[in-house]
């Protein structure tokens, strides 16, 4: 009993891990999901999700509804899960906007550590190095860098659009490399929404998760599918991925304060604390 408490409680640390990430642009909530072992059980978990317990509900078999909801839905893992992740983004979503705001250049140096760490994580779990993983790191990089230098698209903040927008995000948000803030960034969506969750705006909140939730019970299944059966190939690109969203803070330091020995020592030592935080987790979970 004392084992599960307290994977549930490691679990609950994750999902904070993971709402910290998220809730940030330029690190992905997914690539704390698989430094931290839980990736492949979380992607798997989700995809498993059919709804098939829903028929005996309506027809008022409840014995048969709960075998099928317990066997569908892995409690154990996502209770806690989403507590920590709810956790982190109703906790960090004004200091992450003040930090943003008014250390940018320091913020995102501890977010180029976090990413540089992540990238060799995922690099040290490849068997080895041969042609096909460098041509897919070499596309996923060529993609990434391509995407994060599109200009953020000028857009509404109506419902259906935040619809949209959740539909999206959170397909990012699950991919290692990929940062769905980012995403909401370029989709014109970031700003406003972090606003909406700080002030509890909850018919703008609740469209974008619903939003969210569809998303990511369809993508779930052809990631799922891609690790089962293409995992060395999907990690390869998803390294490529990493080092190209690596432009977003390289461009954030550069064009937000003097590039001076006095200014770039304490970024250097703010990257190398990021690098060292993912290490570190990588080593404990």
């Amino acid at each position: 009993m004392k084992t599960n408490y307290m994977e549930t409680f490691l679990i609950f640390i994750r999902g904070l891990l993971m709402g910290s990430a998220d809730i940030l642009p330029g690190i992905s909530g997914g690539t704390i999901a698989l430094i931290t072992g839980i990736y492949e059980r979380l992607v798997h978990g989700i995809s498993k999700i059919n709804f098939t317990f829903v028929k005996p509900l309506l027809k008022g078999d409840f014995k048969e509804f709960k075998s099928k909801l317990l066997d569908e839905v892995d409690f154990a893992l996502f209770i806690p899960l989403l507590l920590g992740i709810g956790t982190a983004m109703l906790t960090l979503a004004k200091l992450v906007s003040y930090a943003m705001e008014v250390h940018t250049a320091f913020t995102y140096s501890f977010f180029l550590g976090l990413i540089v760490s992540s990238s060799y994580i995922l690099f040290t779990k490849l068997s080895g190095i041969n042609l096909r993983n460098i041509i897919l790191a070499i596309i996923g990089f060529i993609l990434a860098y391509i995407f994060v230098s599109l200009n953020p698209i000028a857009t509404t903040h109506t419902l259906p659009v935040i619809f949209i927008s959740g539909v999206i995000a959170i397909c990012a948000m699950i991919l290692p490399g990929i940062s769905g803030s980012f995403l909401l960034l370029l989709l014109g969506q970031y700003e406003y929404m972090l606003n909406a969750l700080h002030e509890m705006r909850l018919p703008e909140v609740i469209t974008f998760i619903v939003g969210a939730l569809i998303g990511i019970l369809g993508f779930s299944k052809l990631l799922d599918y891609l690790l089962q059966h293409h995992e060395e190939s999907t990690m390869a690109l998803l390294i490529g991925v990493m080092i190209g969203t690596l432009k977003i803070p390289f461009v954030k330091i550069s064009t937000t304060m003097a590039l001076t020995l006095p200014n770039i020592l304490p970024c250097i030592g703010l990257a190398l604390i990021g690098l060292v935080i993912i290490i570190v987790l990588e080593r404990k979970f």
